[in-house]
């Protein structure tokens, strides 16, 4: 499909841009352009467009407004050591994509237009990387339901999108390790439900939780199951990885209800690539609790595009609270991260041709 490109009739000046970008924080500050591709039943994907990142002007019965017909993506370009640009694993977005475009009835989009689109952007905002050390080009791609009509059955028309936010770091606290809240009174989904998509609906039942553990002086909130409040699922936006003492690393499986994170399907590949044994596998809360006090868990990481791999330090709750090994990162937590984020910036091999060159 071919792009038409809009010039932007005002971007932002140098300067400015160069300023913002030395502390862009995280999901606060955009880039000039977008990109838009329009779907109707029947006509299919057409009208792609590089223009301006500007408002848009939605009809006050658009279906997204009403019905929740909405899905995204979140990943990043990163800065080389030698200048380039290159993605990592987008066709595992794309295809995580149509994954939850099928599960929200939405119409899939080709992989290889989803990844052009990324491509049209980052090229047209390519001096938008930030100057921060770690920082990178996020991008969030997404697709939303814009027909105008009041009845519940799938639009017929839709909009995909792309825009671009320079980050710095996903945690604001700065310390060395996360501080999590056990959230026992919300649940974030239900088996045969939409856990596994990538929706808002299910961040937004995450917010009230994630307040929550903000008031209580932590940075983020996990998750137990909807059924028995037990078992371990995920935090607000990132999956979770225990470490023990015997050399086996455990995860939550994929069982509808959490999100297949594409770096949690990296890091286990990682992980048995340095002899570990990966188990996925049900894990609880009161299991997690004792083996921190015997020691027998020696770290917990917490793992996605935006927060990379993170030390989890410190659990608390209304009714359990545990420090995780010293508090603070642990070496396999920091081992990993230097390896993955030295794959996705090509200052380590990438042998499993994770990496793409744009």
């Amino acid at each position: 499909m071919e792009f038409k490109s809009i010039p932007h009739p005002s971007p932002t000046a140098a300067d400015a841009r160069d300023a913002a970008l030395v502390d862009p924080g995280f999901g606060k500050l955009f880039s000039d352009h977008m990109v838009v591709i329009d779907y109707v039943e029947g006509q299919g994907w057409h009208n792609a467009t590089v223009g301006p990142r500007e408002a848009l002007s939605l009809d006050p019965a658009a279906s997204v407004l009403h019905y929740a017909q909405e899905i995204f993506e979140g990943m990043k370009a990163y800065r080389q050591e030698d200048g380039g640009v290159a993605l990592f694993r987008p066709e595992e977005n794309a295809r995580r994509f149509n994954d939850s475009a099928d599960r929200m009835a939405m119409p899939r989009i080709p992989e290889e237009l989803f990844i052009e689109a990324v491509r049209q952007l980052v090229a047209v905002d390519r001096d938008w990387f930030p100057s921060v050390d770690g920082g990178a080009l996020y991008l969030r791609p997404f697709m939303f339901a814009s027909e105008a009509f009041l009845g519940v059955r799938p639009a017929k028309e839709y909009k995909f999108i792309v825009i671009a936010s320079p980050a710095g770091n996903y945690f604001k606290s700065g310390v060395p390790a996360v501080k999590i809240w056990v959230a026992k009174d919300y649940v974030r989904a239900a088996k045969g439900g939409t856990g596994a998509a990538k929706t808002g609906g299910n961040y937004a039942a995450s917010l009230v939780p994630q307040a929550e553990a903000i008031e209580k002086g932590c940075d983020q909130v996990v998750f137990l199951d909807a059924i028995e409040r037990k078992w371990i699922e995920e935090l607000g936006g990132m999956n979770l990885f225990f470490v023990m003492e015997d050399g086996t690393v455990i995860t939550p499986p994929l069982t509808g209800t959490i999100l297949p994170g594409i770096t949690r399907n990296s890091l286990i590949q990682l992980l048995r690539e340095e002899g570990l044994t990966v188990r996925e596998e049900l894990y609880s809360i009161d299991q997690w609790k004792a083996d921190a006090e015997s020691g027998k868990l020696l770290e917990t990481m917490a793992c996605g595009t935006a927060a990379v791999v993170t030390p989890v330090g410190h659990v608390t709750g209304n009714d359990v609270d545990f420090t995780i090994g010293s508090g603070g990162p642990g070496q396999l937590t920091s081992k990993l991260r230097e390896k993955l984020v030295g794959i996705q910036r090509g200052s380590m091999d990438d042998t499993h041709d994770w990496v793409m060159r744009l």
